[in-house]
């Protein structure tokens, strides 16, 4: 390996391991104090870098929460995929899907919610909130593969309904009317509302 590889290699793992102090020290602050009672000063201190450094991570305290709350959406759809492989009945799976997802987000409930609305209005050209929108698409992907396992459901109709499953979801969680509801609340109604759309339709005969 040539030095320039060495010192490229070198400056990766140096980035990485600051952006892993930055995602730990932002965590711990906002689950401790809510988002709106951090300042970006503090996560700088608790990361021991300095603040010039922490904007070239991340240039706004939503973009913070972003990274935050993606890493965490990340582990949550891993488990939700694997829970939901071995669930055969195609609403169970899909719940099986949406579970740790309302969970990651209702950790706390007012970061959760703050996390939604930077993801819908924040900067699209802002890398964290990218991979944001992205989660939310693999989310949905995963919702296809199971609506697909029934071989009636064609590609179209699965994608219509997961974008449909998604936004209940996401609605769900961010509707203040929810703000005092538990997890087993939320997935409730997310259920209810599942399965009137997922139930086959029944025709009306015409008289």
């Amino acid at each position: 390996m040539s030095l320039a590889s060495k010192s490229v290699g070198r400056r990766e793992r140096n980035k990485q391991e600051k952006l892993d102090r930055i995602t730990a020290a932002a965590r711990e602050l906002f689950s401790t104090h809510g988002v709106d009672e951090v300042t970006t000063q503090q996560i700088a201190d608790r990361a021991d870098i300095g603040t010039g450094t922490l904007f070239l991570y991340a240039k706004t305290k939503g973009e913070l929460l972003l990274l935050v709350q993606n890493s965490s959406y990340v582990d949550a759809l891993v488990r939700g995929r694997a829970a939901a492989a071995d669930i055969p009945e195609v609403l169970d799976a899909v719940m099986a899907i949406v579970r740790p997802v309302v969970e990651c987000n209702r950790t706390q409930i007012d970061n959760g919610r703050t996390y939604l609305r930077e993801m819908i209005f924040g900067d699209p050209e802002e890398p964290h909130h990218r991979d944001a929108l992205a989660l939310t698409g693999q989310t949905e992907e995963a919702i296809v593969a199971i609506l697909r396992r029934d071989e009636s459901v064609g590609e179209p109709e699965a994608a219509a309904q997961a974008h449909i499953i998604s936004a209940i979801m996401f609605v769900s969680m961010a509707a203040t009317v929810n703000i005092g509801s538990t997890v087993d609340d939320l997935l409730q109604d997310i259920r209810r509302q599942a399965e009137v759309l997922l139930s086959p339709k029944k025709s009306t005969p015409v008289r």
